[in-house]
């Protein structure tokens, strides 16, 4: 894949690897039994997009956040978005001091890790105040932009099965979110471990019972992003993310397919997946992992379909499996 960066070398997507690994690790030892939901965010992180992360209260949407902030070294901000929620709220704004002067306060959006909670029970306008952060990585207030953290990435939470009081995120700023992550109730045996870590003195809301340590540092979690875009992808598999995407939008029954920010990110994602398993290229597999979770909340299925209890990603396996992946 041609590129301003030379690829990266197997030795180093090894070690690359090995780091990421440790954070995962680390994380796992705070969020028990959610495997695929750790790799999944992580991945998304690394290809520096935002989270939609979907699940019922007390699936540890929360904990996972503020842990890979403890890990990482990074700030976390959390902002419980309610229906009286004021875009400045999130972005900051100007204050008038006591010289007479307007100052500039900045809001939760400045920090690193922003975790935008029940993100769909705000109004329109304050979800707005969202979409040119996760673009643009700035925050205009009263026509001023400003920069945000490089380590700014939103995690939003909704709750799948409460509408009463919601308001549905359009799909323009849907679109923005690199992946939605699904969290289910953890197996048994997981949450009777989650019982026995709370006797043994553990709370969700005292980071210094989670017995973590930080494993990177910001330079680190740069090198990682950066090596992320080094991983080679061969032009027959750029051919396979573009048909994959544009399979979705002739897919009986789908009436709305994924966009071409979803190829943008089905690529970037499969990168981090292949990092993340130790190579320095990626493979079919690596798309296809990615594919669910990257195209699921930008496609829409026919309502004569969902009624049937057809779900987006059962629709979107009928239509991968009709797209040939190139041989190897």
């Amino acid at each position: 894949m041609a590129g301003s960066q030379a690829e990266l070398t197997g030795q180093e997507a090894e070690a690359h690897a090995e780091r990421a690994r440790s954070v995962l690790a680390s994380v796992g030892h705070v969020v028990l039994g959610q495997e695929r939901v750790l790799e999944e965010t992580f991945s998304a992180f690394l290809a520096r997009g935002h989270v939609l992360l979907e699940g019922v209260p007390g699936t540890a949407k929360t904990l996972m956040v503020r842990t890979l902030g403890e890990v990482l070294g990074l700030s976390f901000r959390r902002v419980q978005f309610t229906p009286d929620l004021m875009p400045s709220d999130v972005t900051g704004a100007n204050v008038l001091g006591a010289g007479g002067e307007f100052t500039f306060r900045p809001g939760p959006i400045f920090g690193d890790l922003l975790l935008a909670d029940e993100i769909n029970r705000a109004p329109a306008k304050t979800q707005a105040a969202l979409l040119e952060a996760m673009q643009e990585r700035r925050a205009t207030v009263d026509g001023v932009s400003h920069p945000l953290p490089e380590a700014f990435t939103v995690f939003a939470t909704q709750n799948p099965i409460e509408f009463e009081g919601t308001y549905p995120l359009p799909e323009a700023e849907l679109d923005r979110f690199l992946v939605k992550v699904l969290l289910g109730y953890p197996s048994a045996d997981t949450e009777t471990g989650l019982l026995a870590r709370v006797v043994g003195g553990f709370e969700a809301d005292d980071p210094s019972s989670y017995g973590v340590q930080q494993v990177l540092d910001r330079a680190g979690v740069t090198e990682l992003r950066a090596a992320v875009r080094r991983v080679r992808v061969e032009s027959a598999l750029l051919q396979y993310i573009t048909a994959l995407v544009r399979a979705t939008r002739d897919a009986p029954a789908l009436t709305l397919g994924a966009s071409p920010r979803a190829s943008v990110g089905l690529l970037k994602m499969a990168q981090a997946g292949a990092m993340l398993a130790g190579r320095a290229f990626v493979i079919p597999d690596d798309v296809k992992g990615a594919a669910p979770a990257v195209l699921r909340h930008r496609v829409m299925v026919a309502p004569e379909l969902e009624l049937e209890g057809v779900t987006a990603d059962a629709a979107l396996a009928s239509a991968i499996e009709r797209v040939e992946a190139p041989r190897a």
